[in-house]
């Protein structure tokens, strides 16, 4: 032991570099590990960037991008239950559930997109090929479109259209989720992707990264204003190719205007697969799960400013699931043979896992608000299909009211930025404002209220009912509040979800935390299509026709729209425990650790004075 203790650091820091070649770790004892973790400063960059130029006039071409391509889905999304409906003969219940599905798949292929990117491919590429695949789904379902429009100019309310070949329906099914695949791929690398123009190491550009969400999702809006207006219109009244061709035209300028700026993005390689990084951690903590997790300045970490995961930052130690330090706990058996990361693991890479861990139950309480926002895309569309949306001889398509939303969206994001915040940073002293998940738990609440909404609107849509007839006389502009309650609360939880998720996910799984937030939205369009599915199978016994029946007259719809609500507000108050729980990432080198212990001191003095 004696030649052990003999060895300097700079001598162990040699043989870290080289452990997968010849050198073994038996010439060494746990202190040689503590003394290397100890050399680490300094902090650890993105050595991987290839392109240093970036910055607001790339990240507009973004934005533009994000914009044009939103159009594009919306011009699908928006009126989609209604061409199920009115063109394939859906009823009200099929229809919903359907639309549900297709958007959950949207958002859930998001997963994929982000996996791409992280791992292999990196964002730039990612963003180019589900592009590419989105543009060819938008082709593919103008054509289908074509020879189930039949007679032409049918779909629109009043002319039905004629039974559909199952050749066709299969065509127009296979484009849709193609689009779904591409759009879905495509949005949280874009997002990430312009985070990436922001050098964070420059404080003045860290302020403009965190502008960029904001202004990301007010592009996501002004391009779905296009679609929810004019293409609406369109669709509505039965020129549903032209809609289709309109959205593909707006996909391919979308790509042009994303190819516009491939010689001056900055570029991050990807970080490697994180499954592997992530599994190779519950792996080695339970090879472990005997062994007592080591002091945290005892756990294996490589020396100076080199990371475990490359192109990262390293991740320092936290106290959060300290079972999982026993994979970065050194044993006599680590000692013996060559580094084996399935054995033994960095502090970073077991970081990372915490991570991954710690946000998911902020991430599983935001679900049921995306069951929220996905009744736009169907249940509000049909409830505003059935009130009087005539405005003297003009009709007004009932899914173009998410012009309400947009426009609210606009209007408080607006409002958030110039007056909110200012107020806000002198009543928290946080430079944003307010934290993302202070932004997230308001954005609950407005949920909730839009939900409330909903329901007494069509309380009163039943009561203006008349015997016989297919439309309520109630006006479908009593609507307007549910959708305004509902564009506000986007501000507050979306655009938060999206600092949020990728500001707290370690530089490997950037892309992971942006598409956390389509995740969400995709699992609450499945949770919104379980509750129709329970709703109508307790409440539709008998010669009961259930509270969401194919004729909307005789059900109560109001009563489903309480019931979200109050799942919301149950949902709220575990949010506000999972929130208070949660500990934020520390990275090496970040400022966070020092601002946080100079406002405790400036605190400590005002107390004293």
């Amino acid at each position: 032991m004696a030649s052990m203790n003999s060895l300097n650091v700079s001598n162990f820091q040699a043989a870290v570099r080289v452990t997968e070649e010849t050198v073994h770790l038996e010439a060494m004892d746990k202190s040689s590990f503590k003394d290397a973790n100890r050399k680490t400063s300094g902090t650890s960059k993105k050595t991987l960037v290839k392109k240093r130029r970036g910055g607001w006039k790339y990240a507009a071409l973004l934005l533009a991008n994000q914009g044009l391509a939103t159009l594009a889905f919306f011009g699908v999304g928006v009126n989609l239950v209604l061409f199920l409906t009115r063109v394939l003969g859906q009823d009200n219940a099929d229809a919903a559930n359907n639309v549900s599905k297709w958007t959950g798949t949207v958002y859930m292929c998001s997963l994929i997109g982000a996996f791409l990117s992280d791992s292999y491919w990196g964002r730039y590429l990612t963003c180019a090929i589900f592009q590419i695949i989105f543009v060819l789904g938008l082709g593919l379902l103008s054509a289908s479109s074509f020879f189930l429009i039949k007679p032409h100019g049918c779909g629109n309310g009043e002319l039905a259209c004629m039974p559909v070949s199952s050749i066709y329906s299969i065509v127009f099914y296979f484009s849709i989720y193609l689009v779904a695949f591409g759009y879905g791929g495509h949005q949280p690398t874009i997002a990430t992707f312009g985070a990436d123009q922001f050098d964070e190491s420059n404080p003045k550009e860290m302020e403009s990264k965190a502008a960029f969400f904001c202004y990301f999702y007010f592009a996501l809006n002004v391009g779905s204003l296009f679609s929810n207006t004019i293409l609406v219109y369109f669709e509505d009244s039965g020129k549903w190719t032209l809609g289709f061709i309109a959205s593909l035209a707006s996909a391919v300028l979308a790509l042009v205007s994303y190819l516009m700026g491939s010689s001056g993005y900055r570029y991050l390689e990807a970080c490697g697969n994180p499954l592997t990084r992530v599994a190779q951690v519950f792996f080695a903590t339970g090879r472990k799960r005997h062994v007592p997790a080591a002091n945290p300045n005892e756990l294996y970490e490589l020396a100076g400013t080199e990371s475990a995961i490359k192109g990262s930052r390293k991740i320092l130690h936290s106290e959060d699931f300290q079972f999982f330090d026993k994979a970065a706990t050194i044993t006599e058996d680590d000692l013996r043979g060559p580094n084996d990361p399935w054995r033994l693991c960095t502090v970073t890479q077991v970081e990372e896992a915490k991570c991954v861990l710690k946000m998911l139950p902020i991430w599983l309480c935001t679900i049921i608000y995306s069951v929220v926002f996905t009744q736009m895309a169907s249940l509000f569309v049909e409830q505003g299909d059935v009130m009087n949306s005539n405005i003297g001889n003009f009709h007004l398509p009932a899914a173009s009211m998410s012009a309400f939303d947009i426009c609210s969206v606009l209007i408080s994001t607006g409002i958030y930025r110039q007056i909110l915040v200012p107020i806000a940073r002198k009543l928290t002293r946080n430079p944003r404002g307010l934290s993302e998940l202070q932004r997230m738990g308001i954005g609950l609440i407005i949920g909730t209220l839009a939900m409330v909404a909903a329901g007494v609107t069509e309380i009163q849509r039943l009561k203006c009912v008349t015997p016989g007839e297919k439309t309520s006389s109630l006006s479908i502009f009593w609507q307007i509040p549910q959708y305004v309650l509902v564009g506000a609360s986007e501000v507050f939880m979306y655009v938060g979800q999206l600092e949020f998720f990728n500001g707290q996910a370690p530089d490997g799984i950037k892309s992971f935390g942006s598409s956390l937030c389509m995740a969400s939205i995709s699992l609450g369009n499945y949770v919104s299509t379980l509750l129709v599915n329970i709703v109508m199978g307790i409440t539709a016994r008998g010669s009961s026709p259930g509270w969401i029946p194919d004729d909307l007259n005789t059900g109560h719809m109001d009563r489903f729209y309480f019931l979200i609500a109050a799942l919301t507000a149950v949902d709220f108050m575990i949010y506000l425990f999972c929130a208070k729980w949660y500990k934020c990432i520390n990275l090496e080198g970040d400022e966070k650790e020092f601002i946080q212990q100079e406002e405790a001191q400036e605190d400590e003095v005002i107390r004293k004075v």
